[in-house]
């Protein structure tokens, strides 16, 4: 198939390797006319800024953010859980060491 490429079908998206555009020759230099003046359309295209184009992204990182944030708090309980449990477990063990002591020493 060696079909050249089309504007909305280049062969390559790589624009060093596109061939340049070109002047129409059946059309004089300067003929074109003029765009019809859309002076509120198009301020209010320009309304969109580049803040507003990246306004997705930068709640994207605040959700990610807020996770990170809500996994470390859980991850801090759970620590804390695991720290009383075993706390309690030395306690226990604590207790029946001094009982057995106390059970060789009566005798």
């Amino acid at each position: 198939m060696n079909t050249a490429g089309t504007i909305d079908r280049p062969l390559t998206h790589d624009p060093q390797k596109q061939a340049p555009m070109k002047p129409s020759t059946h059309e004089p230099t300067g003929s074109a006319t003029p765009d019809v003046i859309t002076t509120g359309a198009n301020d209010s295209r320009q309304n969109r800024t580049r803040e507003m184009q990246l306004i997705p992204e930068a709640l994207a990182r605040a959700h990610m953010h807020d996770r990170l944030h809500e996994a470390r708090q859980e991850r801090q309980a759970m620590s804390l859980v695991t720290a009383r449990r075993m706390q309690r477990r030395a306690e226990r063990a604590s207790r029946r060491a001094r009982r057995a002591l106390a059970m060789a020493v009566m005798q």
